[in-house]
């Protein structure tokens, strides 16, 4: 039997966070074959702890997604072009202080308030279930 993440809507920063039984670039590994699996776009993935490195200093396992699909976005950001900021949308897979890997997801529900896209509530809320769905079977022990 498989046990489910830890899901916290963090709704003070507009993400979607889950505890993952993954270290950090093995969930981003997962989610980001299931997105291409469903024909989403990945654009981008930064390791910002690389980056850290760089400059001589030590963070602890910290990635970054970037990641979309033009059909669903780009109606968005025709309705307002600022949706652009959060387009594409981002997942953040990081190991804390206490040795727990998390993933967070942009919470396509912020982006309706922050930028009055009330007209597109029914998308938003097909990629919020979508985020969250994809983002609990990557973090899952399965």
């Amino acid at each position: 039997m498989a046990v489910a993440p830890a899901l916290a809507g963090d709704t003070a920063n507009g993400t979607i966070k889950m505890e993952s039984a993954h270290d950090a670039a093995t969930t981003l590994d997962r989610l980001e074959a299931i997105f291409k699996d469903k024909g989403i776009t990945v654009f981008a993935r930064v390791d910002h702890a690389a980056g850290a490195k760089k400059i001589g200093e030590d963070m602890a396992p910290t990635q970054l997604l970037l990641f979309g699909n033009p059909k669903l976005g780009t109606p968005l950001m025709k309705v307002n072009r600022e949706t652009g900021f959060d387009l594409p949308m981002k997942a953040l897979a990081w190991t804390d202080d206490a040795g727990k890997t998390w993933l967070a997801v942009t919470d396509p529900a912020a982006l309706k308030s922050r930028y009055g896209l009330d007209d597109a509530a029914p998308v938003i809320e097909k990629m919020s279930g979508a985020v969250t769905a994809m983002g609990k079977k990557a973090t899952s022990k399965e």
